[in-house]
């Protein structure tokens, strides 16, 4: 199933257009196709493209000029793992490292810092953990621990994550994609894990983020504790 199939209109023109910004296809000072041109490629209305501008507007990737269109400002200093899309794709693969920290293993659930209720078949079937360093210009910005149902992604185990996009990992071999989702933020003090991982005082102010993504598979989703450090880097983006 594509994401034009389980997103609205303006989203899916949203995403295209800010993955062509993050990949290098449009470049800053590049002008975007106009409103009418738009419409034609993507086979949609005024109000949905205009819709989707404003939204790359509000994130920074373009500004409008009157007279000249849609102006690339490039891809903004900040982390999108608010979006939809990867954080790989948000930042692009020649600006983020990824260390994997935990390898996926199979596990009982540790719903300990878990902010949404498991579902009866989740909990039976355990779930695939692993805790992942993302590092972004040698920043270490943001630590992460996954957690995914063990439901029908054979020998996702034996996968190395290294330097990989999850989602592009789920999409391209499992058919699983990433529809929407919900989290929850709360600011936290650094402890010692933090400290030694993002590389900031104990006590530092952290971001923390509780996210349970929905998929196109009917009740499989994929919950993860996010620990941003802002302190180089804005968290910015839209779900």
């Amino acid at each position: 199933m594509s994401l034009s199939k389980t997103l609205p209109q303006y989203k899916v023109v949203y995403e295209i257009i800010r993955r062509h910004i993050n990949n290098g296809v449009y470049r800053k000072g590049d002008i975007l196709p106009s409103e009418n041109q738009l419409c034609a490629v993507h086979q949609t209305t005024r109000p949905t493209i205009r819709k989707a501008l404003d939204r790359l507007v509000h994130e920074g990737y373009i500004r409008k000029k009157q007279g000249k269109g849609s102006i690339v400002m490039g891809v903004p200093r900040g982390v999108g793992i608010l979006s939809l899309s990867s954080t790989t794709s948000a930042v692009g693969k020649e600006n983020l490292i990824t260390n994997i920290i935990v390898k996926p293993e199979i596990r009982n659930w540790d719903t300990t810092n878990l902010a949404f209720p498991l579902l009866n078949d989740e909990e039976e079937f355990g779930c695939i953990y692993f805790e992942r360093l993302r590092i972004m210009n040698k920043v270490p910005v943001f630590y992460d621990i996954t957690m995914m149902p063990n439901i029908n992604l054979y020998r996702f185990v034996n996968r190395n994550l290294e330097n990989k996009s999850l989602f592009n990992v789920l999409r391209t071999v499992y058919d699983i994609e990433i529809t929407g989702g919900e989290q929850r933020l709360m600011a936290i003090k650094a402890d010692q894990k933090l400290h030694d991982y993002l590389n900031v005082n104990e006590g530092h102010p952290i971001l923390h983020l509780n996210r349970k993504l929905e998929t196109n598979k009917e009740d499989f989703f994929i919950y993860s504790q996010v620990y941003c450090n802002s302190e180089k880097y804005a968290i910015f983006g839209t779900f």
